[in-house]
């Protein structure tokens, strides 16, 4: 199978970096899953899973919102976090996902609305991978 080279990057480190032979992600649109030889397209990167095949092997991890490039021999994600399942610590993100439920429950300003919905959103995917 053809590759090309991936490079995961978060202002903290480079997450990942080497030869894949697919990336898979959760953009605006939906699901999206990028081979060698793709068309050049920019994306967003929504808050979910990170499929990376590598040496024919899968690796999961989760990601939050960035910005996907996408060329046919190389893609660059840039995100504001990446996580390996094991780096997750399970008691904070079922605290962060208590906090954001409660808040929801209560009257917000709409930024306070979208901020507690991303803060669930990323409780609720960090803790599906943990789930796994």
């Amino acid at each position: 199978m053809s590759t090309f080279i991936l490079e995961v990057i978060t202002p903290e480190r480079k997450f990942f970096t080497g030869e894949a032979e697919c990336v898979i992600f959760r953009s605006v649109d939906g699901e999206m899953g990028v081979l060698a030889k793709h068309a050049p397209t920019v994306t967003t990167v929504s808050i979910g899973p990170l499929k990376i095949k590598a040496d024919g092997k899968w690796i999961e991890a989760v990601v939050t919102e960035g910005i996907a490039e996408i060329m046919p021999d190389k893609v660059v994600i840039l995100t504001d976090t990446a996580e390996y399942p094991e780096e997750i610590d399970v008691n904070r993100a079922k605290a962060a996902k208590q906090r954001a439920e409660e808040k929801l429950q209560k009257q917000l300003s709409q930024l306070e609305y979208m901020r507690a919905k991303t803060a669930l959103a990323r409780a609720m995917a960090r803790l599906k991978a943990t789930s796994k």
